[in-house]
């Protein structure tokens, strides 16, 4: 069987990600660190090269592989909420640890790894299409962290 892992670029941190992540989400946890064989551009031999980690399920490497690539929006991990408390735990996480607030649900935490939190009635709302759909995401457009009651009323027409 043939496995993927996501490989996540950090300047040099990514063993304290990864503990955040592993501290922060469920089914999450810090693995291995790998060594640099040698010095490389942005560290030297023996500094932690390699950091293996999973997030939500999701097995991942983290490469401290120096300044030279910043993660962008291009990537982000999409986070499923059950309820507020739910949204308000994982966003409040990422933002108050040295994170930035973005718009329509989406955050990004101080390593600059962009987060979608995203409650479940705002997808569930998306993926009925329609009217349903269209109030929805009216609703969402000026959110920054999504207000669940705010788009079970626009769900509901309200």
């Amino acid at each position: 069987m043939t496995e993927v892992t996501l490989c996540l670029w950090y300047n040099g941190d990514a063993e304290e990600a990864a503990r955040f992540y592993a501290e922060t989400f469920p089914d999450s946890s810090l693995g291995k660190m790998q060594p640099a064989p040698a010095d490389f551009p942005g560290g030297k031999q023996g500094d932690p090269l390699v950091v293996q980690f999973t997030v939500l399920g999701i097995p991942c490497i983290g490469l401290n592989g120096g300044p030279i690539f910043r993660p962008n929006e291009a990537f982000s991990f999409v986070v499923s909420t059950k309820d507020q408390a739910e949204t308000d735990r994982y966003w409040n996480a990422i933002v108050n640890n040295g994170g930035k607030e973005s718009a329509c649900g989406w955050c990004k935490d101080k390593w600059g790894i962009s987060w979608q939190i995203t409650p479940k009635v705002l997808t569930d709302a998306m993926s009925a299409g329609g009217e349903t759909a269209r109030r929805a995401f009216e609703a969402m457009m000026p959110m920054q962290k999504i207000d669940v009651a705010a788009i079970e009323r626009a769900v509901r027409g309200v």
